[in-house]
C-alpha cells in the first residue's frame, strides 16, 4: 500500500468512523501495508481498536479495504490488568490479564466458554506474539454494553481479550476469521518506534 493510496484511503474511511482519529487510521493502515507485504491479511480486513479511549466509547472500527467502507463501529473492553475505564498498562506476558498492542491476524474460530470465539495470531514479537499461549481471543461478553457501562461507569473487563458485545460478536468475528487484521494500538512510544509494522 503505497503513501498516496494510504492517504487516499484515510480520505475515504474517516469521514464515515466516528471518533477514530485520522493519524491512529494512518498508522493501522501502514502497519497492514507491512504485514501484506509478508503475506499476512490477505483478507483485506482490518480491525482498529484505539485503547487510548474509554470504554464507554465505541472504540473499535472495522473496515473492507477492498470495498472502501466501515463494516462496524462497536464497544470492545480491554483487560482487567491493563486499567479500569481508560487502559493504561499492556503486557505480552501470562498471568498479566491485561491487553496487548500490536498487530494481530484472525485465524479460525471455535465453541469455548465464551460461546462462538476468534483465536488471534500476535504478529509482533515480544509485544503480543503470546497471545496464542494467553488464549488472547475475541469472544462475546454481557459486560460489554451500555447498559452495563451506563450502571458501573465503565465496560467490564476481560483478561485480556478484545471481548464484544454478544448482539455483535457473531458478526465481526464471521468478517474477520481466517485472515483479518486486527490493529490495537495506544500511544506507547516504545512500541511505536520498534514495531516492524511501524517502519
Amino acid at each position: 500500500m503505497m503513501l498516496f493510496c494510504r492517504l487516499a484511503l484515510i480520505l475515504l474511511l474517516a469521514p464515515p468512523a466516528p471518533g477514530l482519529d485520522p493519524q491512529v487510521l494512518d498508522l493501522a493502515l501502514k502497519a497492514a501495508s507491512r504485514a501484506q507485504e509478508q503475506g499476512f491479511g490477505q483478507k483485506n480486513i482490518l480491525a482498529v481498536i484505539d485503547y487510548s479511549l474509554p470504554s464507554t466509547t465505541k472504540r473499535l472500527w472495522i473496515f473492507d479495504l477492498k470495498k472502501e467502507k466501515l463494516l462496524f463501529h462497536e464497544l470492545v473492553a480491554h483487560g482487567k490488568g491493563s486499567g479500569d475505564n481508560y487502559a493504561k498498562k499492556f503486557s505480552n506476558r501470562e498471568g498479566t490479564l491485561a491487553s496487548s498492542l500490536g498487530l494481530f491476524e484472525a485465524a479460525g474460530t471455535y465453541q469455548g466458554k465464551h460461546g462462538y470465539t476468534l483465536k488471534l495470531k500476535g504478529l509482533e514479537k515480544g509485544i503480543n506474539d503470546n497471545a496464542e499461549k494467553r488464549s488472547i481471543v475475541i469472544h462475546g461478553a454481557w459486560y460489554v454494553t451500555e447498559t452495563f457501562w451506563k450502571k458501573h461507569g465503565r465496560l467490564g473487563r476481560s483478561w485480556g481479550c478484545p471481548a464484544l458485545d454478544k448482539q455483535v460478536s457473531r458478526q465481526v468475528i464471521d468478517v474477520l476469521k481466517d485472515g483479518g487484521l486486527v490493529f490495537v494500538y495506544y500511544p506507547d512510544k516504545q512500541w511505536l518506534s520498534s514495531s516492524v509494522f511501524m517502519k
